[in-house]
């Protein structure tokens, strides 16, 4: 794809929401049509809800913004990011500045490829069954391949079985067949469980034991997204911390993650707090990234951390990570929400491989964030900053008066409701509030 114009918006922040829309329309060459969804609340009426889900009753709005900065195989990227938490997109965006120092985010992605399971039981011998399975491996794929010859014809569709045998106290043997399906540019779901209802007679008949479920696994190990960044340590400085002090700081705090699941559980959450928001912005499946995700940091036996942080050979600050993404970029919410299709033309996103990568780099930085944030100056300074106007708008401040009231909050170190309303009934109100965006 032709490189993308700049993702250095600098002073984004500082303007008025419409001219921030109008500077990122017009950097991912957003059509009329396109842009104009972003000033509908949500992006999503009622009639157009009310066949997405059952018994809606109105649409339920978050605050969408842009993480800017971001340069992902060197191509710059301007990233729709859906949350209610502050300092979340100006972290990310400020984390990514910082990566573009040292050559921005590399990131990959695995080929498409989800994982359905049947679950056979009342087998008389669990071993043969087994054997029988793998020797008509041929055959059942290209069963399973009708099941949705569109897709094939793509390129996608069943890739190869795998067989496992358990074992529980409460039904004994179990036999567990995994079929590996390339679904392309879409999630999956779909695709594969309906592969898998295909099959399942057939399965039944070769191992003859009775087939009991068959559903699509949302620890989704063969479609793994991975990316990385160097820090120089000059670029880590700020204020009164050293670079190799911040340095230092990161891969500290990193380690208790990684050797202690009660802050793994913390370090890992701030991690998906970016990637849910990116996969939240383009109608994906985000329970299901989640659940993937923490499956797969306890793939060990322990819950670990996702990330890695380390010092490279230059003495610059360098991070990964890796986690299951099984994402799409047709079929489900991401076809149907306008939304979440003017979100993939914001990025120029062509195809999930891509999403996914952009997701993963996304992730990277807003876990930088956390720790630099924890490393140093630590993680309330900035967030309760941004909390503080969320107080303030609680309290009944309006317009300009929030900006004062949170700042004149975080000055006295008094954020509370009752201090905002105090402030409220005063009359406080003057100019905008200078925050650090990261821009």
């Amino acid at each position: 794809m032709a490189t993308s114009p700049t993702s250095r918006l600098a002073g984004l922040y500082n303007l008025r929401i419409d001219e921030r829309l109008d500077q990122a329309a017009q950097a991912a060459g957003l059509s009329a049509e396109l842009k104009a969804l972003y000033t509908a609340p949500g992006g999503l009426d009622p009639a157009q809800a009310d066949h997405m889900i059952e018994n809606v009753i109105g649409v339920f709005g978050l605050p969408l913004g842009i993480a800017t900065n971001f340069q992902i195989n060197g191509i710059d990227r301007l990233i729709p990011m859906v949350i209610e938490e502050p300092s979340v997109v100006a972290g990310a965006s400020f984390m990514a500045k910082l990566a573009r120092e040292g050559g921005g985010f590399v990131a990959e992605s695995d080929p498409p490829e989800m994982i359905g399971q049947i679950q056979v039981l009342d087998l008389a011998d669990p071993e043969a069954a087994a054997v029988r399975i793998l020797e008509q491996e041929r055959p059942l794929l290209e069963q399973a391949n009708t099941a949705d010859e569109m897709l094939v014809s793509l390129g996608g569709g069943a890739r190869s079985l795998q067989v496992r045998l358990l074992n529980d106290t409460a039904v004994g043997a179990m036999l567990i067949v995994h079929l590996l399906f390339d679904t392309r540019d879409a999630m999956g779901a779909n695709a594969v469980n309906t592969a898998l209802d295909v099959l399942a007679p057939r399965i039944a008949e070769l191992t003859g034991g009775r087939t009991h479920l068959r559903i699509l696994s949302n620890l989704a190990d063969h479609r793994l997204a991975r990316a990385r960044c160097r820090i120089p340590v000059e670029s880590l400085a700020f204020d009164h911390f050293s670079g190799k002090e911040v340095r230092q700081g990161v891969i500290e705090a990193w380690a208790f993650a990684d050797a202690d699941p009660y802050r793994a559980a913390t370090h890992n959450k701030g991690i998906m707090n970016g990637i849910d928001a990116v996969v939240i912005a383009t109608g994906n499946d985000w329970r299901a990234v989640e659940a993937g995700a923490h499956a797969f940091a306890a793939r060990s036996g322990r819950y670990r951390s996702l990330s890695t942080w380390s010092i490279n050979k230059e003495g610059a600050l360098q991070g990964s990570l890796e986690l299951p993404l099984a994402l799409g970029t047709i079929g489900g919410a991401t076809r149907v929400h306008p939304l979440a299709r003017a979100n993939l033309a914001l990025m120029r996103i062509d195809n999930a491989r891509e999403l996914a990568q952009v997701v993963v780099a996304v992730g990277l930085a807003q876990n930088l964030a956390a720790l630099r944030a924890l490393a140093s100056e630590g993680i309330q300074r900035g967030h309760m900053a941004l909390h503080a106007r969320q107080v303030a708008i609680a309290a009944g401040a309006q317009g300009p008066q929030i900006e004062a009231i949170a700042r004149r909050m975080v000055s006295e170190g008094k954020i509370h409701l009752e201090q905002a309303e105090i402030y409220v009934r005063s009359g406080m109100s003057e100019g905008r509030d200078d925050d650090q965006s990261g821009s």
